[in-house]
C-alpha cells in the first residue's frame, strides 16, 4: 500500500453524529444520482474530537469523500465499551458498505461483530481481530518513538526524562517501549546515563492514567514524573495527555512534551512545549482503505496494512517552536536513525509490535 506523507488535522472542525445520522457537512458533493458507497465509523470512548486516532481516522474518512464524491460517510461515538458492539451492529443493519471500528480497545468487539455477519467488509484501526473480514490498519509506532526517545535523550537537561500511558495495551506500550529503547540507544552511543520514568520494558510494568479522556489524570502522573525529575514527557493517552501539554504551559518551560498520534502543534493549543510528535499516519492508511474499497477493491484481512518508517505509515513532526533550540548534530543524528531503521541496520524491537 502506497503511504504518502503524514496528514495532520489541523484546524479541523470535527463535526460528531447521532446514531445513524450523517454530520452536516457530510453530505455528497455533486453526484449524479449512481450508487453511493458508505463509510460508516464507530469511535471509542475517547470521542471524534480526541485529537489523536478517532479524529486522525475521521480525517481519513473525510479524505475519501473528498478523493471520491460517492462515498458517503458518517460517525457515531461510543460512551461505554458497552456501546461498542451494539453501535458496529447499528450500522450492520443501516447497511453500510464498510463500517470502520477505531482503537484497540475495540477489538473484541469488532471481532464479534464480523463474525456473526461475514459478508459485512470491516475496518479497524489499531487492533488486529484476526477474522477474514476485518481490514486490520496497524502501526508500527516503536520505530518512530524510539527517534523521539533518542531526541528526548538528547535534549534533556535533567538526565531524566517519562513517559505514560491511557492504559496498558499493545497500541499504547508500542509507543512506550520504543522511547525507552531510544533513550538506552543514545546513552550507549553517547556513554550517558539518561533514566526513563514510568516505564520498564523489560518488566513491561510503568505509569497509567487509567483513561483517553480524563485530563486531570494525565496531569496527575505526569506531575509525578516531573516532581522526579522528567524534563521530557511523552503521555501516551489521547485526550488525557492534555493534561500534560496545558500544565507544561502553565510551568513555563521548565518541561516539554512529546505527543503522539497526529502533530501536536496541529491538533492541541500548546504547541509552544511541544517537543515533536510520534506521528501515525492514520488518514492516510483510512482513506485509501475506503477509496480501494469503494471502487471494489477486495481487503485482504492477511497481511491487512502495517505502518512503518519505510512507508512513512509513521514518522516524527517536524520541530516547530523546537527548530532552533534542537542543535543540528542532533537532529542529524536523529535523521540517521530513522534511515537506520528503515534499511534494517537498527531493529526496533517491542512485544506489542504488528505481525507484518
Amino acid at each position: 500500500m502506497r503511504i504518502a506523507s503524514a496528514i495532520v488535522a489541523g484546524g479541523l472542525v470535527l463535526g460528531a453524529a447521532a446514531c445513524g445520522e450523517a454530520p452536516d457537512d457530510d453530505k455528497n458533493a455533486g453526484g449524479d444520482g449512481g450508487k453511493k458507497f458508505s463509510a460508516c465509523m464507530v469511535t471509542d470512548v475517547g470521542g471524534i474530537d480526541d485529537k489523536s486516532f478517532n479524529a486522525s481516522a475521521w480525517k481519513g474518512l473525510q479524505e475519501a469523500q473528498k478523493e471520491n464524491d460517492k462515498i458517503e460517510i458518517k460517525n457515531v461515538q461510543s460512551k461505554a465499551e458497552a456501546d461498542y458492539e451494539v453501535n458496529l451492529t447499528g450500522f450492520v443493519n443501516q447497511k453500510c458498505d464498510f463500517i470502520l471500528a477505531v482503537g484497540g480497545l475495540m477489538s473484541d468487539a469488532t471481532k464479534a461483530a464480523a463474525e456473526k455477519n461475514p459478508n459485512q467488509q470491516f475496518g479497524i484501526v489499531d487492533a488486529n481481530p484476526g477474522v477474514s473480514n476485518v481490514y486490520p490498519m496497524q502501526f508500527d509506532t516503536a520505530q518512530a518513538a524510539f527517534q523521539a526517545g533518542y531526541l528526548a535523550a538528547g535534549m534533556s537537561k535533567s538526565g531524566k526524562v517519562g513517559t505514560y500511558g491511557g492504559l496498558p495495551i499493545p497500541p499504547v506500550t508500542i509507543f512506550m517501549d520504543g522511547f525507552a529503547d531510544g533513550v538506552a540507544y543514545y546513552n550507549k552511543a553517547k556513554s550517558k546515563n539518561v533514566q526513563v520514568l514510568g516505564w520498564d520494558k523489560a518488566a513491561q510494568k510503568g505509569s497509567f492514567a487509567n483513561s483517553f479522556e480524563k485530563q486531570d489524570e494525565g496531569k496527575k502522573v505526569s506531575d509525578a514524573l516531573v516532581a522526579q525529575g522528567a524534563d521530557v514527557v511523552m503521555p501516551v493517552a489521547g485526550g488525557a495527555g492534555l493534561g500534560t501539554t496545558s500544565a507544561a504551559k502553565a510551568a513555563g518551560g521548565k518541561y516539554s512534551v512529546v505527543w503522539v498520534d497526529i502533530d501536536g502543534c496541529e491538533s492541541t493549543p500548546d504547541c509552544g512545549v511541544i517537543l515533536t510528535t510520534v506521528v501515525k499516519n492514520i488518514p492516510e492508511a483510512v482513506k485509501e482503505a475506503v477509496v480501494k474499497a469503494a471502487g471494489g477493491e477486495k481487503l485482504q484481512s492477511t497481511p491487512g496494512f502495517v505502518g512503518t518508517l519505510a512507508n512513512t505509515g509513521v514518522s516524527i513532526a517536524q520541530y516547530h517552536d523546537f527548530e532552533s533550540k534542537v542543535p543540528a548534530d542532533l537532529k542529524a543524528e536523529v535523521d540517521k536513525i530513522k534511515a537506520d531503521i528503515a534499511a534494517g541496520t537498527i531493529t526496533v524491537t517491542s512485544k506489542a509490535q504488528p505481525t507484518k
